[in-house]
């Protein structure tokens, strides 16, 4: 019979992968980018939200905030490595006056988490009280990223049109919120099944809006272009091996 570690680290492996596939959706949008040399009305949002959820759980995932979380600091690494990209970029094909502001949002998102680190590091001294601190922050960037599709959702209702709700983005989302959701019960943590549950309810909400309004989108309508934000949700295994993602 498979134990309760063994069987939450193939959830987290799985997830692992779900995550990294969700990181990665954004390339379609940054490769239209590229090659018209202009980021025209695409938002710079999704990617500074994401940016700064994955520093977090970086932040999380090391050993003196929360022991044995190597890959909550691995996934969300290589996270964090992508936004970085995707925010190159943007700042790259920006207009001058569009680029200062996306400037200004990443130093105060860097000054931010430079504060948070220090405060933690400095006001609290065990890795209880820090991972509750680091934790709690965690859950409010990722269930605001979580329910960032609820724009989308009701540009659907209003409109009866998926156009701007891509199929396999939402599906991937959907899955990602369960697997980790699953994770998390196996050995209940909190800060995980928040903003993963509801991930996995906004996804199925999604899911059953496409299916109601997917007869009703124009066949001549372009595919939709996928920039919401990917969302890693940390996980962790006291045992010696951990998971995360989301987020």
């Amino acid at each position: 019979m498979v134990s309760a570690d063994a069987a939450r680290n193939i959830v987290g492996i799985i997830g692992n992968v779900i995550s990294f596939g969700l990181f990665l959706s954004p390339v379609p949008t940054f490769y239209k980018i590229w090659r018209r040399k202009a980021v025209e009305d695409f938002s710079p949002i999704p990617y500074l939200a994401t940016f700064l959820n994955c520093m977090m759980w970086i932040f999380y995932g090391i050993p003196v905030v929360h022991p044995h979380s190597l890959l909550v600091v691995t996934i969300n690494g290589t996270g964090l490595a992508l936004e970085t990209i995707y925010l190159i970029i943007f700042l790259l094909y920006s207009t001058p006056s569009r680029r200062c502001r996306v400037l200004k949002y990443i130093t105060a998102e860097l000054a931010f988490m430079a504060a948070v680190v220090v405060g933690v590091l400095m006001g609290a001294h065990t890795h209880e009280k820090r991972s509750l601190i680091v934790g709690v922050m965690c859950v409010i960037f990722g269930t605001c990223m979580y329910a960032s599709p609820l724009a989308a959702m009701r540009n659907v209702v209003k409109t009866r049109s998926v156009k701007y709700m891509p199929f396999w983005l939402s599906l991937a989302s959907f899955l990602n919120g369960i697997c980790w959701t699953l994770y998390a019960l196996i050995r209940f943590d909190i800060f995980i099944t928040i903003p993963n549950g509801l991930g996995a309810l906004f996804g199925a909400a999604q899911l059953v809006l496409y299916v109601c309004y997917c007869g009703s989108t124009p066949r001549d309508e372009p595919k939709a272009e996928i920039q919401l934000p990917t969302v890693t949700g940390a996980a962790h295994n006291d045992g010696g091996v951990s998971s995360i993602s989301v987020q």
